[in-house]
């Protein structure tokens, strides 16, 4: 794998580059986005990403205000977020599956100047925003007759399509994505102009060796970072078309999407290709996965039985990775042809990985330890948080908080977090949180949420619960928890399993023992 020679210039502005630089090599007729009847061209995009940038402007918008985006894979989304970094101004996508409390502290914690936000998910804000204190402007995707709101295409079809980039440097910020903590307040990682031409072409010469032909299609949403880059700086940086899904990415839909739109590289997670294969072998096989030459898959570890369920069905490797939202992108992957079943395959060009152990030394191949990163992509830091980013960010390296080993070939093998941190269908769960939320109901006396594989060997996660004055656990509590955590939290934070026990396992000082809870689970 040859490292790709990138250079960057001081003055350097990554909006400018999406869309500017299609034009420029005379990509303005080709197709760039495909969401679900709708074509776009690079040149539609490029007005549209103007028109946007414009608009913000007018609307008062100045460089490296956040402009936060609330909505789900649609153009809409693309024009808003290149639209402000070619603006100068500092894009934030948030998660679409969480609750108005949590929008809340998002709006606050980055002082939004906007919010872009879809008609559908407005009701999630709408309850919230007496409590803003920095929200300038509602702008809304789709139609709104409040007077207090923005109708976005109204007043962007006003705008200018020709928009000069700011003379941004390479190392401003560009946009923040905000990542999950062990303490359940989410940190705004800022990423940087010149992060994700790294991130992206670090990842394409090892892995994806993207054309103008390819077609993209991600199951993992743009608001995640491994979405965002999967469905917006890969393709457009190669100028190749992305296909947007605006709807939950349930299996036959992805399923259809495929046959319709005949995508050449899917990026998804180890649930989506579960379920892909359940509903294959449910017996309809009027579904076309041929178009697709490279599959990928990151966001949690790929069981090695459920690779070769898929190899077997569909003759196909899955090239398994891992990254995170602090490296913006994959930093270790399997590529095509060179993959070991359950590794996450080796380090990109362009990255240096090491493992260590407790006193930061470098440990031998086949002994586990803590996994640090470096690259070019890696943040900035956390907003607003120094003591997490100097705990995170040591000097050029990220301790990434995972737990590997690696073997004689360059291979990564996962082996746990170090913290009590939960992956689910690639989403970071944090424990406490979820604690936090079971300790409001009235019946818990106390309680621990760890990890628990299905039976798919896919990570969920599992409530042990103590309930108060000698209450016993049985359907009908169960059901009144879940229903409580229902409303309080986000679908995949809710436990899959609740266990009921007279007390947990606690060291000498009081502190609950998870990794007993996690032995418990691993037996059963």
């Amino acid at each position: 794998m040859a490292l790709p020679i990138i250079e960057v210039p001081d003055q350097f502005n990554m909006g400018s580059i999406l869309v500017d630089t299609p034009m420029q090599q005379g990509l303005g007729n080709k197709t760039a986005i495909i969401c679900e009847d709708q074509e776009l061209t690079y040149e539609e995009v490029y007005n549209s990403v103007n028109k946007t940038g414009n608009m913000l402007a007018d609307l008062g918008v100045l460089r490296e205000q956040r402009v936060l985006l609330l909505l789900p894979d649609c153009p809409e989304f693309i024009f808003n977020i290149i639209g402000a970094m070619k603006l100068g101004a500092v894009a934030v996508p948030l998660n679409t599956l969480l609750k108005p409390k949590d929008y809340l502290y998002y709006l606050n914690d980055s002082r939004a100047a906007a919010l872009v936000v879809s008609t559908d998910l407005l009701p999630l804000v709408e309850e919230i925003l007496d409590q803003v204190l920095y929200l300038k402007h509602v702008i809304v995707v789709g139609e709104t007759t409040n007077p207090k709101y923005i109708n976005y295409h109204k007043e962007m079809s006003k705008a200018s399509p020709e928009l000069k980039a700011a003379e941004t440097s390479k190392d401003d910020p560009a946009f923040w994505l905000y990542s999950s903590g062990t303490t359940g307040a989410p940190k705004g990682t800022i990423h940087l102009h010149h992060d994700m031409l790294f991130a992206a072409n670090y990842f394409d010469a090892g892995v994806t060796n993207l054309t103008p032909a390819d077609r993209i299609f991600s199951v993992s949403k743009l608001f995640f970072s491994y979405g965002n880059v999967n469905s917006l700086y890969l393709p457009l940086l190669s100028g190749a078309t992305v296909i947007l899904n605006p709807e939950k990415p349930e299996a036959t839909r992805i399923l259809e999407i495929i046959t319709r739109h005949k995508p050449t590289v899917f990026f998804g997670v180890p649930t989506s290709y579960s379920s892909m294969l359940k509903a294959v072998d449910q017996g309809d096989d009027s579904y076309d996965l041929s178009s697709i030459r490279v599959f990928v898959s990151a966001g949690e570890n790929l069981p090695p039985s459920l690779w070769q369920k898929w190899k077997d069905r569909f003759g196909s490797e899955i090239c398994d990775g891992i990254g995170s939202t602090e490296v913006g992108y994959i930093y270790i992957a399997n590529s095509p042809g060179q993959t070991k079943p359950g590794s996450s395959g080796r380090a990109l060009p362009g990255y240096e990985v090491k493992i260590v152990d407790e006193d930061n030394q470098e440990v031998p191949p086949g002994q586990p330890g803590s996994l640090l990163v470096k690259g070019d992509g890696i943040a900035a830091g956390y907003w607003n948080k120094h003591h997490k980013t100097v705990k995170a960010f040591i000097g050029e390296w990220y301790v990434s908080g995972d737990r590997f080993s690696v073997d004689e070939d360059g291979f990564y093998w996962y082996t746990g977090r170090g913290d009590d941190m939960v992956k689910v269908g690639g989403i970071w769960v944090s424990p406490i949180e979820v604690e936090t939320l079971l300790l409001e109901h009235p019946n818990i006396e106390e309680c621990a949420v760890v990890g628990q594989m299905d039976q798919n060997g896919l990570l969920k996660t599992a409530a042990f619960v103590v309930l108060k004055d000698g209450m016993e656990g049985n359907e009908e509590v169960t059901n009144d928890l879940l229903t409580h955590l229902k409303a309080k939290a986000a679908a995949y934070k809710v436990p899959r399993w609740i266990y009921y026990h007279n007390d947990l396992p606690k060291t000498a000082t009081g502190k609950i023992q998870r990794f007993k809870l996690r032995q418990i689970v691993s037996d059963k």
